[in-house]
C-alpha cells in the first residue's frame, strides 16, 4: 500500500460551502435533474454541502492524523485548490490516483494535473 512505502497520502472531497456561493447555476441545475439537488436535505443531511454528515469520508477510508485533506468545490482536486502548492511543495512529479468515480473525479484530476507537467 501507499502508507507502507512511505508515500504522502492525501484524500479528497467534493462538496460546497453552506452558502453555496461557489455552486455554479449548471451545476445545480444538472443535480435537480437528477433528484439529488445539491444544498437539498438528503438522508445524511444536505447533499454535497461542507460540513454535512454525508460529505465526510467513512469511517473506513478515513485519513490517518498526519494525512490531509483536500476539499474541492468540483469534479477535478486541481481547480480551487492547493493541491498543486502541496506537491510541488513536497517535491513530486509523479502521482498515484484512485477513487470511486474513476470516469469523473479521478480522470478529471488526471487530465489537470497533466496539464500542469505532473505525471500519472
Amino acid at each position: 500500500s501507499a502508507r507502507r512505502a512511505g508515500l504522502l497520502v492525501l484524500h479528497t472531497r467534493e462538496g460546497h460551502r453552506p452558502s453555496l456561493a461557489d455552486l455554479p447555476k449548471n451545476k445545480l441545475w444538472r443535480s435537480e435533474s437528477i433528484g439529488a439537488g445539491i444544498g437539498s436535505e438528503g438522508p445524511t443531511g444536505r447533499v454535497l454541502t461542507r460540513g454535512e454528515p454525508g460529505w465526510d469520508l467513512i469511517p473506513e477510508l478515513a485519513p490517518l492524523p498526519h494525512e490531509d485533506v483536500i476539499d474541492k468545490p468540483g469534479k477535478g482536486t486541481f481547480v480551487a485548490t492547493d493541491l498543486e502548492l502541496i506537491l510541488r511543495t513536497q517535491g513530486i512529479t509523479r502521482v498515484i490516483v484512485g477513487g470511486i468515480t474513476t470516469d469523473v473525479c479521478v480522470h478529471t484530476t488526471m487530465r489537470e494535473g497533466n496539464d500542469r507537467g505532473f505525471e500519472f
